[in-house]
């Protein structure tokens, strides 16, 4: 307790300063957000600006609830973030064990295209994958978001990374001795071993498929099944911005988030220095 204490005694002031600097800034926006949503457009134009939250906000909820189906549009992104969440997890893991642990031809070469992909930029792929969709009738579906979001080419890697450090040949070939199979090893040794890292995943997948606007944009149309970012954007007409009616919206999305890092922070910060250290 003493050495501890003095190692944090040794820990300049300036330091702690910092930290607060940017705690500050990082959740500054999100109460700047909460401030507007609670008051009105005309609020983020104020000079000097109001700093405290006003009691517009339940007002302007029942307005976002009643111009769109937003309480659908959060359980299709429920929907859809939990999927890829889930299907992320478990396929770059499987990939990932593929790549590290299993020998076949032409590894290597595969592996590197897996990897330059993620220098392709994402816009790129939007025709194609509307082509595809649209020759399989997906078009305006769930199931348009969720397929080319289950895996993706940065949790191959990161799952393979993550495997090939914690996951022993030595183990691998005993379980092959006691007459275990590749499927078998995957799910009753490597995956455990390996959870916390694709559990760290999968959230990360949750996250960007809750925040994703580009591709439901183009690829929903019936207000039934827009996600929470489409729903936000159909709050606006053409002509007039509703900055508070927006904050608003953009707010309630946000609400599941924190409630999700509320329960899981402690498991997500685990799982990214599990990785760290055995890395």
């Amino acid at each position: 307790m003493s050495s501890t204490r003095r190692r944090i005694d040794r820990v300049p002031w300036w330091v702690y300063v910092l930290l607060v600097l940017a705690v500050a800034g990082a959740v500054f926006p999100l109460y700047w957000m909460f401030v507007v949503a609670s008051n009105d457009s005309a609020t983020a134009y104020k000079m000097p600006p109001r700093i405290f939250p006003g009691g517009n906000l339940f007002h302007l909820a029942q307005l976002v609830f009643s111009t769109v189906p937003f309480v659908r549009s959060l359980v299709n992104s429920a929907v859809v973030a939990v999927a890829i969440g889930v299907g992320q997890g478990v396929l770059c893991a499987l990939a990932g064990f593929a790549f590290a642990k299993l020998r076949f031809p032409g590894r290597n070469t595969l592996f590197l295209i897996v990897v330059l992909t993620m220098t392709v930029p994402t816009q790129l792929a939007v025709i194609p994958q509307y082509m595809i969709m649209s020759k399989l009738g997906w078009v305006d579906t769930l199931q348009a978001l969720i397929v080319p979001g289950l895996a993706s080419a940065f949790g191959i890697f990161w799952m393979r990374q993550h495997i090939g450090s914690t996951v022993s040949d030595e183990l691998l070939q005993a379980a092959r001795i006691d007459g275990a199979n590749s499927w078998q090893i995957f799910w009753q040794i490597a995956f455990p071993l390996v959870r916390p890292a694709a559990f760290v995943l999968g959230l990360l997948g949750f996250v960007t498929a809750w925040n994703d606007f580009l591709w439901p944009f183009i690829i929903l149309k019936s207000p039934e099944m827009y996600t929470a970012q489409i729903a936000i954007k159909a709050l606006q007409n053409s002509y007039v911005v509703d900055l508070g009616l927006a904050m608003a919206g953009s707010f309630l999305a946000t609400v599941p988030l924190l409630v999700l890092f509320a329960f899981v922070g402690r498991r997500l910060v685990s799982g990214i220095m599990d990785g760290a250290f055995k890395g």
